[in-house]
C-alpha cells in the first residue's frame, strides 16, 4: 500500500475513534512531512534504519519537543498499519520517544497585567480579561463555557478543558 493511501485510510479511522480536528491536522502535516521525504512509496519498504535517518535529519532542525511529536505520530501510524495486516512488521517498535524537559511556565509581571487592564475597552473585555486571569481559563475554555453552567448564587463556574 503507498504511504498517501495508508494515511488516507490511517486518517479516517482516527476521525471515526473520534481524534479532535488540531490532532488529526497536526499528524496530517507530520504525514506529509514524511511523504514528502519518502516520496510515496509502498509502506512495506520503510524500515527502521530508514525511518531513523529521516529522524536524524529532522532533529537538526526541530525542538525535541517537536521531535518527540513526530515520533508519536510515527508511531501510532505503523503500529496501526502492522495491526491492519498493511505491514508484516512495525519499523518504529524500536525507536524511542527523546526525553523532553519540562518548561517552565511563562508568567506575567504586575505592571503587564495592569497594562492588559487598562487597554481593554468595553466592559465585556474587562470581564473576559477578569475572568480570565482570575481562573486561569484558556480562551477555547471560556468560548466554550455555556451560561448553564455557571452558578451565580456561589460564584462558580463548570469549565470542560
Amino acid at each position: 500500500m503507498l504511504l498517501s493511501k495508508a494515511w488516507a485510510s490511517f486518517e479516517a479511522d482516527k476521525r471515526i475513534e473520534g481524534f479532535s480536528p488540531q490532532t488529526l491536522k497536526a499528524y496530517r502535516l507530520q504525514s506529509l512531512l514524511l511523504i514528502d521525504y519518502f516520496k510515496d512509496v509502498e509502506i512495506e519498504l520503510l524500515d527502521t534504519n530508514q525511518l531513523k535517518d529521516y529522524l536524524a535529519i529532522s532533529d537538526k532542525h526541530l525542538k525535541p519537543a517537536s521531535l518527540a511529536h513526530g515520533i508519536c505520530f510515527m508511531k501510532s501510524f505503523f503500529r496501526w498499519s502492522h495491526e491492519e495486516g498493511y505491514l508484516s512488521n512495525n519499523p518504529t517498535s524500536k525507536i524511542k520517544e527523546p526525553k523532553v524537559g519540562k518548561r517552565i511556565p511563562k508568567y506575567l509581571t504586575e505592571r503587564e497585567i495592569e497594562h492588559l487592564r487598562e487597554s481593554c475597552h468595553s466592559p465585556m473585555e474587562k470581564a473576559i480579561f477578569e475572568f480570565m486571569f482570575s481562573t486561569g481559563c484558556r480562551i477555547g475554555e471560556v468560548v466554550a463555557l455555556e451560561k448553564n453552567h455557571i452558578n451565580w448564587s456561589n460564584q462558580s463556574a463548570i469549565v470542560r478543558g
